[in-house]
């Protein structure tokens, strides 16, 4: 794919420029269960941040200060607008939301009418150690959520975006439901291999990295609509907010959670659900990069070279100059919200505990 070269100061000759960019090729996807960035329904989008300008020919042609604010190629995450927001499409998804809530609760976690404990029951009897159930149980979910999102681009073109989606969602979801009872049922019961839960703000320290992790592993749900499927699903080419510090946010929040609760808990079966959900994300990290680079080409070359994987290593060698409103970029609806999610979530832990107790998986 050739870029453009445009060289000006004016903003019209800029504005011009853009128009006679060519288009991006190929198509690609890169998810995680409800949390994915869908892809575009164009089989050559152009994919422009709001403020862009002018595309250089490679990352020589200007400095990182430029690349990062004049000239981003992906999008400015988190955006929500209220004036653009339809009363419609929140009726639809709630109802939606409503809805999928009670067929999994009938389909699969209600032990009369579900499969859930069929299931889980099914897994549990290829061994009699938690640790070997708790592995197989992330490796069958890795599995299909890796598996589907691979066969994304070719589903999709077979049954549209919506319904791909809804597809995804509906064997992703239950999978994620049965590991994690599995998880909160048995993560006492292996052997203790240390015991840090009387030190001195232990408790602090880890409630804060786990808080500080839901920040990093839910940027996709910046649009609620589309992972419900009420607005056609898109791949978005994320390239503020959250991307800025590492372009794997979901991956290093992952990370955060697990260590969290792995010192926390200290016992064997922590350290296998954390090694095989860690193995997952990892392994997401690269095939994410692979098919970012087959689906947007030269746009994600630069996008990956001006980003990390490892937090904030790209600011420290200068290759991501951080514009002075940055923190701007986080006050915002979304991050409000997974605020608010994540502190009611760790309220919420006692009736999380006690609902995964009842179901006796």
């Amino acid at each position: 794919m050739a870029a453009s070269v445009v060289v000006s100061t004016s903003l019209s000759l800029r504005r011009t420029a853009l128009h006679h960019r060519p288009s991006l090729s190929s198509s690609f996807f890169i998810s995680k269960t409800i949390q994915c960035f869908p892809p575009l329904t164009t089989s050559k989008p152009l994919l422009l941040h709001p403020r862009t300008f002018l595309v250089p020919t490679s990352i020589r042609d200007t400095d990182a200060q430029t690349q990062n604010d004049s000239n981003s190629l992906g999008e400015d995450s988190a955006t929500f607008r209220l004036a653009e927001q339809k009363i419609s499409s929140w009726i639809y998804f709630s109802a939606i939301l409503g809805l999928v809530l009670y067929l999994l609760n009938i389909l699969w976690i209600d032990n009369s009418t579900g499969f859930g404990k069929p299931f889980l029951d099914a897994v549990s009897s290829l061994s009699d150690s938690h640790e070997v159930v708790m592995m197989i149980l992330i490796l069958i979910f890795a599995g299909v959520h890796s598996g589907l999102a691979s066969l994304r681009d070719s589903g999709e073109k077979l049954i549209g975006e919506r319904a791909y989606r809804v597809l995804f969602a509906g064997v992703s979801l239950p999978l994620a439901v049965s590991t994690v009872v599995y998880f909160i049922n048995h993560r006492y019961d292996g052997l203790q291999l240390w015991q840090l839960q009387n030190t001195p703000g232990l408790h602090q320290l880890m409630w804060l990295s786990n808080f500080i992790s839901f920040f990093f592993l839910y940027p996709s749900t910046f649009n609620l609509l589309e992972v419900a499927a009420v607005d056609k699903p898109k791949l978005h080419l994320w390239e503020t907010g959250i991307i800025r510090i590492t372009r794997h946010p979901q991956m290093v929040g992952q990370v955060m959670w697990c260590l969290a609760h792995t010192v926390w808990i200290g016992n064997s079966v922590a350290v296998a659900a954390s090694f095989g959900l860690i193995a997952h994300h990892l392994f997401g990290v690269w095939n994410g990069d692979r098919r970012l680079a087959i689906r947007y080409g030269k746009d994600f070359e630069l996008v990956k070279s001006r980003t990390s994987v490892v937090p904030f290593a790209a600011i420290f060698d200068g290759r991501q100059k951080l514009p002075k409103d940055f923190y701007k970029e986080f006050i915002r609806v979304p991050y409000l919200a997974v605020t608010a999610v994540t502190l009611g979530a760790y309220f919420a832990h006692p009736l999380m505990q006690a609902a995964s107790f009842n179901l006796h998986w």
